[in-house]
């Protein structure tokens, strides 16, 4: 089964179609299992709730559940934990990071403090972490437990990696693996413990190819797209010194100048939007674009052999989808 025409990325919501009704589903799955009686923490619930994404994990997770055409127990519930896990990432992320703004709107920590955007990033895990308790699928908690903590210390190591530049491929691989690709690994697997038993191994195979795929594709973003895309200010990751796979390899190409202005740049404070246009010149210049362009492919395909044994479907058809919407989303 080949992806869609590169250039022509299909859309979201036509992934989601074969499982819209449950998705649709998902959002007041999430509200029952953060029900709180503690005013301040539904005032956040709410917020954060109102600023939801995508629901792109909870979307693999039906549709993996879908792949062998059964009955899927536990897969909104599932989905709906997923999400939330994510969730409670990303509220981490933005207190690490100190970012005001997330898909255009105001950040836990810029709207309450730091201290209420960890607590209440725990708060979503814990909530997750006993809902699988509660239904009794010990499978799926361990699938997740096992991804929080790959994330967790992935975050670590990116916390403690002092000199950016000395950063490598190698070790950009593993980081993104750890805190990207886990989580829609997870996803899938446990989709396959719902519904397709039989079909886990691949489908948690897909789900970490698919994240790769995904995570360089968002990296690539950073330097060639635009906010309306990627949900925050392009040039974020260079404002952050964070070096991605596009950088890493301009500066195996870099001259020696270069290299002295790409050093130099990371030692600023508050970089101008000049300066960061130049660093993109440079990596551009150099084929830092294309070579991470072409490892996200590579990743994006060796997710479309993933589910080469799955039978064929709707749901086959929509994750296959997945992975070209994931290279080449636009929208």
């Amino acid at each position: 089964m080949s992806r869609a025409v590169r250039g022509v990325p299909p859309k979201l919501s036509a992934i989601q179609d074969p499982v819209r009704e449950s998705l649709e589903r998902v959002g007041d799955e999430i509200r029952r299992i953060v029900l709180s009686d503690f005013d301040d923490i539904e005032e956040v619930n709410e917020h954060l709730l109102f600023m939801r994404g995508k629901l792109f994990r909870p979307t693999l997770l039906l549709l993996a559940s879908h792949a062998s055409g059964r009955d899927h127990d536990d897969a909104l519930t599932l989905a709906a934990v997923v999400e939330l896990v994510h969730l409670a990432t990303l509220v981490h992320d933005d207190a690490v990071d100190h970012s005001a703004l997330r898909r255009g709107l105001p950040t836990v920590n810029a709207l309450w403090t730091h201290q209420v955007a960890i607590i209440m990033g725990d708060y979503l895990y814990s909530r997750g972490v006993s809902e699988l308790a509660r239904i009794g699928n010990l499978e799926a908690l361990s699938v997740l437990a096992n991804a929080a903590n790959e994330m967790s210390v992935g975050e670590m190591r990116q916390l403690t990696s002092y000199d950016a530049l000395d950063f490598t491929e190698a070790d950009y691989y593993r980081l993104i693996a750890a805190k990207t690709a886990s989580l829609m690994s997870a996803s899938c697997e446990m989709g396959a413990i719902a519904g397709a038993p039989e079909h886990r191994g691949a489908l948690a195979r897909f789900g970490h190819s698919l994240g790769m795929a995904f995570q360089i594709a968002d990296d690539l973003l950073d330097y060639t797209g635009t906010e309306a895309v990627t949900g925050k200010p392009t040039g974020h990751d260079l404002r952050e010194r964070k070096v991605t796979l596009p950088l890493v390899q301009a500066l195996t190409r870099a001259d020696d100048d270069e290299r002295q202005e790409i050093r130099s740049f990371f030692t600023r404070i508050d970089p101008t939007d000049d300066e960061i246009a130049r660093i993109v010149e440079i990596v551009v210049l150099r084929g830092g674009l294309e070579y991470a362009s072409e490892a996200a492919e590579g990743y994006a395909d060796r997710a479309t052999e993933a589910l080469s044994g799955l039978p064929d479907s709707p749901a086959k058809t929509a994750l296959a989808d997945a992975v070209s919407y994931a290279v080449d989303r636009r929208r």
